[in-house]
């Protein structure tokens, strides 16, 4: 791809830090696996402890750090920076099952940062679903892949998955230029990294449409073409995945639509040769307790996987942690807001998709200072038998993070004094609401 610079594999290390201790146990996935993101870099060992306790209960849950080339820019981090605390935890831990550091998000104008010291890689392809092949084109691969594409049968739906007569052309039309898009980032990041040295999702979930079971087969298809080899994919579902907050819609609508994918992702297994593990990714997926029930169940029912990617939750901890741990992290907590709520428009543009807050519903960042620190937190959790929640004041506090890294190192240095409260309350959250809700729980 043009702009592409050379760059050596990854060889070894000289920062005195081990090679990706992942390589021990290969580039297994497993069936579970989950993304967290760790803004400030403080947290990995407190979130390697909530893998630690699933373990304990018998289910493995391999962590993904993911960081995106936006985040890295506003908070002034690098890749190598979650390589480092990504090794340092799983090694104070002990942890001994695999691991991986994910680019997240990454484009052909975004991926060069990233692929010394990551080894999973997000490949974001979703700007490509809005430029349409011609039709012509897509009538040539749907003639080359009949065979492939016949109605998928399946006890995950209830009815056959068919590519549509009168909506086969349109489906290829808008898939064909983001699997290629996703061809040419694979080959430059298997050129560096080599083959079978890294894991690849492929997300198409930032889009203005949701994604069709069908339409995702003949996406798996047209990835088939390319040689692209995804571990999990990330097609955008009904409903709205906001940021920190529940999901809005049809929990069982959701479901339905979900299993017609896993069945698309069964069928490419079996017909041509897709990864045997390939899985579903489902991105801002924290805090999503409505689906989290009928997820797990499904999950053990079928004996499907998933990667659940929940990043920002863990940002959200350390703020409500820094609010209790005493009067300096409180002030630290209201000024974070009061910067938010008068920046609020510039730090949700860059999120627009991703978020829906009312400034009607924002308390003022007067009314705040007035707030002790277990009203704050009651504002700020994403509790929902509390009547002071605010999913509105959550989401834009969510966004908040970019207020954080300006005040920098008098932040930092708060929040290193609170690591006890708030690492304690980032395992509690990652391993109580998220991976025993969705995993361990019947």
């Amino acid at each position: 791809m043009a702009g592409f610079r050379e760059i050596q594999p990854h060889a070894g290390r000289d920062d005195g830090v081990a090679v990706s201790i992942c390589s021990k146990a290969g580039m297994n996935l497993g069936p579970f696996s989950c993304g967290v993101g760790d803004r400030f870099g403080l947290q990995g060992r407190a979130q390697i402890e909530a893998f630690l306790m699933a373990k304990r209960r018998g289910v493995a849950v391999t962590p993904v750090w993911n960081k995106s080339h936006r985040e890295h820019s506003i908070i002034g981090t690098t890749p190598a920076d979650v390589r480092r605390e990504a090794e340092r935890a799983v090694k104070e831990a002990g942890w001994e099952g695999p691991f991986f550091v994910d680019a997240d998000h990454v484009s052909a104008s975004t991926l060069e940062p990233f692929l010394a010291d990551s080894d999973f890689f997000t490949l974001d392809v979703a700007a490509a679903l809005a430029v349409p092949a011609s039709a012509e084109d897509a009538r040539s691969f749907l003639r080359r892949n009949r065979m492939h594409l016949e109605p998928i049968e399946s006890d995950l739906t209830d009815r056959p998955i068919s590519v549509p007569p009168d909506g086969g052309i349109a489906a290829a039309m808008r898939v064909l230029p983001a699997a290629r898009e996703a061809g040419a980032l694979y080959r430059r990041v298997e050129s560096v990294k080599g083959a079978n040295r890294f894991v690849v999702e492929v997300s198409m979930d930032e889009t203005d449409r949701p994604v069709a079971p069908f339409e995702l087969f003949v996406f798996l298809c047209a990835l088939r073409e390319e040689g692209v080899r995804p571990r999990t994919i990330a097609p955008r579902f009904s409903g709205k995945f906001l940021k920190g907050v529940d999901y809005v819609g049809d929990p069982q609508a959701f479901l339905h639509e979900f299993l017609g994918h896993a069945a698309a992702i069964r069928a490419a297994v079996s017909r041509f040769g897709m990864p045997h593990d390939l899985k579903l990714s489902i991105h801002s997926g924290s805090d999503k307790f409505s689906l989290y029930p009928l997820l797990g169940r499904a999950l053990r029912r079928f004996g499907l996987g998933l990667h659940l990617k929940t990043s920002g939750t863990t940002w959200l901890e350390e703020l409500a942690g820094l609010a209790v741990a005493g009067p300096a992290g409180l002030r630290m907590a209201r000024r974070i807001y009061r910067e938010a709520f008068e920046k609020r428009e510039k730090y949700i543009r860059p999120y627009a998709t991703l978020v829906e807050i009312n400034a009607a519903e924002l308390p003022t960042p007067d009314e705040v200072d007035r707030w002790p620190a277990d009203r704050f937190v009651a504002a700020l959790e994403n509790n929902p038998s509390c009547p002071l929640r605010n999913p509105h004041l959550r989401q834009l506090l969510h966004l908040g993070y970019q207020a954080a890294a300006g005040i920098g190192d008098e932040f930092l240095s708060l929040l290193r004094e609170s690591m006890g409260i708030t690492g304690t309350r980032v395992t509690r959250n990652l391993y109580e609401r998220h991976l025993k809700f969705l995993f361990l729980s019947d």
